[in-house]
């Protein structure tokens, strides 16, 4: 599920309101949108995403406020988008969807956090004082924590008890036993330049929904000119939020902390700017 639907649905659960959504299961032929395409609607009629436009949205739809009502577990509707059968809904992409269609209670979401994904990782790579005061603030805002370090002194359960740590011989071994995918938030604050620079190499090359590092414009221009020579391209470079955070004027590991936490909601939201 995309974050901005993803940060939807946390809020309607978080604010005990029910929900239906509505997700294409499976396809044949030419469609409109393909498998695992969702679109909420809150109980105030309100709907985001998509399940593919045209007569299959609006009849969606009207399912959508039929389960509502109806309090509808869950039901699949199969769908002929055709102009030629009688049962068809008269569309010209030729092609068949199943659409499931389920209400949601706030109360009892059951395996919907899971199945959808609510709940991102955050990868943090250093365990020195910001990731100290930034691990708990993403935990409170519904973000898996890993905390990854070169030093079983920084990384460890002592330290972060309530995170997942990884400890790897060096940061060029920053993604050995990580799989990160689009849900994925990369968080660099090592305790050097060369840190950053070994785990963005290997960042890059990882799917993901946000990377983030540390240090100042000139650090990580120095950087990238690096990076550029061995191949990176300058749209890679762009995507980095780097300066890393929200710019607060933040000193102190606590007030970068913060930052970091407000830049990554933006991102999550759909509002992100890279």
């Amino acid at each position: 599920m995309a974050d901005k639907l993803a940060y939807h649905a946390r809020d309607m659960i978080e604010n005990k309101r029910d929900f239906v959504v509505a997700k294409v299961v499976d396809t044949a032929g030419s469609t409109p949108r393909k498998k695992g395409a969702v679109m909420i609607m809150g109980d105030d009629g309100v709907f985001f995403g998509t399940v593919g436009g045209g007569k299959i949205e609006a009849v969606t739809q009207d399912k959508c406020r039929e389960a509502f009502e109806k309090k509808t577990k869950s039901e699949v509707h199969h769908f002929k988008l055709n102009t030629k059968d009688r049962d068809a809904l008269d569309m010209g992409c030729g092609g068949e969807a199943d659409v499931q269609v389920e209400y949601i209670s706030a109360d009892d979401p059951g395996d919907f956090m899971r199945e959808f994904n609510l709940t991102s990782t955050a990868y943090i790579f250093g365990g020195g004082h910001v990731a100290l005061a930034l691990e708990p603030v993403l935990r409170h805002i519904d973000f898996n924590t890993v905390v990854i370090d070169d030093r079983a002194d920084y990384a460890n359960k002592e330290r972060f008890p309530d995170s997942d740590v990884i400890v790897v011989p060096s940061f060029k071994d920053s993604f050995k036993d990580i799989r990160c995918d689009e849900d994925g938030y990369i968080v660099i604050v090592t305790r050097g330049h060369m840190g950053d620079l070994d785990v963005l190499r290997e960042a890059l090359k990882q799917p993901n929904a946000y990377i983030g590092m540390i240090g100042s414009r000139n650090k990580n221009k120095l950087l990238y000119e690096k990076l550029t020579e061995e191949g990176v391209t300058e749209e890679q470079l762009t995507k980095i939020y780097s300066p890393i955070g929200e710019n607060i004027f933040a000193e102190t590991p606590e007030e970068i902390g913060i930052s970091i936490a407000a830049e990554m909601i933006r991102v999550r939201t759909g509002h992100g700017t890279k």
